[in-house]
């Protein structure tokens, strides 16, 4: 009897890892569908990292020099004052691409309502947008721009599925960022 319960347990066991693994697989499988696409667009310098979600750049390639404010396109970073994801987010950031030159590409809308420019951010060939989702420092909210949707989906579900940062069940993120600022006025 005990041996039927035993067998009967590890099946279970086997059941409940294959079930966990399945979402794990397929996100893996529908990054590895997507076709590699060439970024087009401007290459500037890095001059501070604002945010998790925001850049002040120097584009030397017009004849005026200007610091420029950049948001990355389809994430949203906690705020400041979310503590600790905030600081982190910027931090993870800065580490990323802080100081260095990187390839701003648009998508659509080429401005926010704080005059900031949007765009993908690429640094050697890597989405810098999407791998501060993968690394759960950033979430995707509803965006008008829509270049890089699903793979910004996809980051997030393997970023909520294995747990990382943000969305760590032991010290999850509990508010979006909108809806912290409305609650701290």
């Amino acid at each position: 009897m005990k041996t039927n319960e035993r067998r009967s347990r590890k099946i279970k066991r086997q059941k409940n890892f294959l079930f966990c693994l399945l979402p794990f697989a397929f996100c893996l499988f529908l990054v590895g569908c997507q076709a590699k696409e060439v970024p087009t667009g401007a290459t500037v310098k890095v001059e501070r990292v604002v945010t998790g979600q925001t850049l002040e750049v120097l584009d030397t390639s017009k004849q005026s020099a200007l610091v420029e404010r950049v948001r990355l396109l389809g994430i949203e970073a906690p705020d400041m004052k979310q503590q600790p994801w905030g600081a982190a987010a910027q931090e993870r950031l800065k580490q990323l691409i802080g100081g260095q030159s990187v390839l701003l590409e648009s998508d659509g809308s080429s401005k926010d309502q704080f005059e900031r420019r949007l765009a993908y951010v690429w640094k050697d060939g890597v989405l810098l947008n999407e791998q501060m989702v993968v690394e759960g420092y950033v979430f995707v909210p509803r965006s008008l721009n829509n270049k890089y949707d699903q793979r910004l989906t996809t980051a997030q579900e393997y970023a909520r599925i294995m747990g990382k940062g943000i969305w760590n069940p032991e010290k999850p993120m509990r508010l979006t960022p909108a809806e912290f600022r409305r609650q701290n006025r």
